[in-house]
Formats: C-alpha cells, sequence, structure tokens
C-alpha cells in the first residue's frame, strides 16, 4: 500500500509539474507528456488494484 501512495504520489507530482510548464511556456508537449503520464499513472493504479482483489480472492482458497 505505501509503494502505491508513492506511485500516485510521483504521479501527481509529475503530472503537475507538466501542466504548470504547460500554462507558463505554452509548449504543447508539456501538455502531451501529462496525458501520456496520466494515462500510464491510471493503468498502472489499475493493476495494482486488480492484484488486490485477485489476492482478496484466491487467499481464503488457499
Amino acid at each position: 500500500m505505501l509503494i502505491m501512495r508513492l506511485l500516485l504520489l510521483l504521479a501527481v507530482l509529475g503530472i503537475g509539474g507538466s501542466l504548470l510548464l504547460w500554462m507558463l511556456t505554452g509548449n504543447p508537449r508539456y501538455r502531451t507528456w501529462a496525458w501520456k503520464a496520466f494515462r500510464v499513472a491510471a493503468v498502472v493504479i489499475f493493476l495494482l488494484l486488480a492484484m488486490f482483489a485477485l489476492e482478496r480472492v484466491l487467499v481464503p482458497l488457499g
């Protein structure tokens, strides 16, 4: 759970920093990077939550 929180914090900081740079410079490259980082973070969080759910299902069987 700690790892998931750290990954979420890093993702929020990276996306927020990229959006801030986009607003300050107007360079669309930063907005594109923020969107890509958001999609990757969403997939990683989904995979972690799926592993937690799978663990909940499989542990009582053992």
